[in-house]
C-alpha cells in the first residue's frame, strides 16, 4: 500500500526517497501536489551581497601558502 505523503513536514529529499522506495508512486505524488495551496504572495523578497571572505574562509592562494 501507498504511503501518504505529509507536504506539510516533508522536503524535497524525503519526498524524492519516497518515491525511489516505492513507497509512494508518482501518481500519489502529482495528487498531493495539487493540493497544496500558492503562497507565491506570502513569500518574501531576500536581498544579499557576498564579499570576498565574508564567511572567514581563506582565499586558495593563502590555503596553498599554510600548507607549505
Amino acid at each position: 500500500m501507498a504511503e501518504e505523503i505529509d507536504l506539510k513536514n516533508a522536503d524535497r529529499r524525503l519526498v524524492a526517497r519516497m518515491v525511489r522506495r516505492g513507497s509512494v508512486g508518482e501518481k500519489e505524488l502529482e495528487k498531493a501536489l495539487k493540493t497544496l495551496p500558492d503562497l507565491a504572495d506570502k513569500a518574501a523578497a531576500v536581498e544579499t551581497a557576498f564579499e570576498e571572505n565574508a564567511a572567514g574562509f581563506a582565499d586558495e592562494d593563502e590555503d596553498e601558502d599554510d600548507e607549505e
